[in-house]
């Protein structure tokens, strides 16, 4: 019998007179492990209440409770269902009712509540760790450091200081930052190799006239979206394409070299070990954007010369969403913390809290205990296991993906098909889980194929799943694919409405204002092809139009740092069109097309 079961049999039961007054100054002496007061949450203290009320602790119980309580923490009780349903473990004694939801007023707290109660659809996450799909769900750890760290107040100068130098000793680095997102310890190292720290430069940003060093060298591969935190300190860009270019670039303005982790900077004409080498001979410090990838404990980015690295404290660490992780040099980062909230200035929007702070320790300590060779076998397992379901239909292919790299370390699965024989395409069991119950979030493995010579199918990404996602995720998909359909046949355009060829002057309204495009249209049957005149920037699209359906789909790359999408859906009415405008991240808006009249 362990100690906790025994409670039951050695506690002796008064009159409820008699049990109140003696349980009231036994639980007064209880030292709880760690703790001073029996005064900590709800839950401990309808633990209490229950106790008073049903029995008197003598010393033996006192010691033996001690023992169980200090093993669990609020969270462990909470898990238990309810202070009540504790007790009742304890004592032997069933709960005659569930106690109330907690809720502050409408938003009810209970996990599974919170944010239906908003009227959100909560996720089965089977894409991966997308800022836009909320990214990772933090370890308990990492949340109980959350709500420890809320607990009290603490400066946070010193708190940078205490959590900076724990990083560096679990990391090899000579020194950490803990910003509100890796972009955000983008902008603050930033400005803190333009600045070195000076508020007199400092409170300036992003005015940088009569700065001494005021651009930022970045190779061409290595633009992308995330580097306008750079820009927005208000530094000249610099893209180089090769060595020589980049050699050329590294002038006296120069206050940083960035670049983001991928096999561009390992097999392209400007590598990593060209870019470390040629500006630490110019005394230049290189930021390494390796966000998304798993933080490698001693850091080869550092080992190999970079000045910095950076991480998202939200994906495979698994801290809080909002919080990123900055590894390097320690006087330009504890310059970069001089940048950063608290202190005014260009970093104040860009506040660190207390328990995002800790929560990222905690996130860090964790990454350097768990064991991720177990991890990795327990994510391709369900993927086996999912792949195994699936593939009991006939014509149902599966692969399973070995994580490979660092970048969005994880397993996979690819499920592929022929559309023609089950009647279904992967862009349509894609949308079916992803607008039923339980919402599912799935990669796209090829779900627009739309020939019914060719395969379609769906992908997994396992690292965001929870044990309990596999067998929903696998009996859902099973569902769909195994359904009875008539047979599928491929889309075929109709006969267009009308030739579109020419310019067309679009209205676009957005959410709260609008703007004017230009359409240049070159029709040729049923296929649309041409030249989508942004406010800036001009960029192909293709599109089709079917009787008088239109759509047409417009896009600009990274490659100078920034990446729109429009989707163009409507219906055309004699020399005008209208309809939606699908513009990714940035949401919907509407638009309307005439015809342009020269002359």
């Amino acid at each position: 019998m362990s100690n906790c079961d025994a409670l039951s049999a050695n506690h002796s039961v008064y009159t409820i007179g008699d049990t109140i007054a003696r349980s009231q100054r036994a639980l007064d002496k209880i030292a709880l492990p760690g703790r001073s007061t029996l005064h900590f949450d709800t839950l401990y203290t309808g633990l209490v209440a229950a106790i008073r009320w049903e029995v008197f602790v003598n010393r033996s119980m006192k010691e033996t409770l001690g023992r169980c309580l200090g093993g669990l923490n609020r969270r462990d009780l909470f898990r238990r269902g309810s202070a009540l349903a504790t007790a009742s473990a304890f004592f032997g004694k069933s709960a005659s009712a569930a106690p109330p939801a907690v809720s502050a007023g409408k938003l009810q707290l209970g996990v599974t509540d919170i944010y239906k109660s908003l009227g959100v659809r909560p996720i089965i996450n089977c894409r991966g760790t997308f800022t836009v799909l909320s990214g990772s769900l933090e370890l308990d750890e990492v949340r109980t450091a959350v709500d420890s760290a809320g607990q009290h107040h603490v400066v946070l100068d010193e708190l940078m200081e205490g959590v900076a130098r724990r990083l560096a000793e679990i990391t090899g680095a000579e020194w950490a930052l803990v910003s509100a997102g890796c972009a955000a310890g983008m902008a603050h190292v930033t400005a803190a190799c333009v600045t070195g720290g000076n508020p007199d430069l400092h409170v300036r940003i992003p005015e940088l006239t009569g700065f001494a060093k005021d651009e930022v060298v970045i190779p061409k591969a290595s633009r992308n979206q995330y580097d306008q935190a750079i820009r927005s300190v208000g530094v000249r860009i610099i893209e180089v394409a090769d060595a020589k270019e980049y050699e050329a670039a590294l002038g006296p303005k120069v206050a940083m070299v960035y670049i983001m982790t991928g096999d561009r900077m390992e097999n392209g004409p400007l590598g990593y070990d060209t870019v470390y080498g040629l500006a630490k001979e110019k005394n230049i410090p290189v930021f390494t954007d390796a966000a998304a990838e798993m933080l490698t404990i001693p850091n080869i980015y550092l080992q190999r010369g970079s000045t910095f690295v950076g991480y998202s404290g939200g994906k495979c660490l698994r801290g809080p969403q909002s919080s990123g992780l900055v590894l390097g040099r320690k006087d330009l980062l504890q310059a970069a913390w001089v940048c950063s909230a608290p202190h005014h200035g260009h970093g104040r929007t860009m506040k660190i809290g207390k328990e995002e702070m800790l929560g990222l320790l905690a996130a860090v300590e964790m990454w350097a205990q768990r064991d991720h060779k177990k991890e990795d076998a327990m994510w391709t397992q369900w993927m086996q296991t999912i792949a195994a379901r699936v593939t009991k239909i006939d014509g149902v292919g599966a692969t399973v993906r070995e994580p490979r790299g660092l970048n969005n370390h994880s397993p996979g699965l690819s499920i592929n098909w022929d559309p023609a024989k089950l009647g279904i395409t992967g862009e349509q069991v894609t949308n079916i889980l992803w607008t039923t119950e339980p919402r599912v979030a799935l990669g796209s493995g090829g779900a627009g194929i739309r020939d019914a010579n060719r395969q379609t199918g769906i992908s997994i990404t396992a690292y965001m799943m929870r044990p309990e996602d596999v067998t929903i995720v696998a009996d859902r998909i099973f569902e769909i694919l195994s359904a009875k359909r008539p047979q599928w046949q491929p889309e075929t355009a109709k006969t267009p409405a009308s030739d579109i060829t020419g310019r067309w002057d679009v209205q676009i309204q957005f959410a709260a204002g609008s703007s004017e495009h230009v359409l240049f249209v070159k029709q040729q049957g049923s296929q649309l092809v041409g030249t989508h005149q942004g406010d800036f920037t001009p960029r192909d699209f293709t599109g089709t139009i079917s009787a008088d359906d239109v759509h047409i789909s417009s896009n600009v790359g990274e490659v100078h740092g920034a990446a729109l999408s429009y989707r163009f859906t409507g219906k055309l009415t004699g020399d005008s069109m209208s309809g939606t405008l699908d513009m990714g991240e940035y949401l919907g808006a509407k638009w309307t097309a005439k015809r342009h009249v020269f002359g």
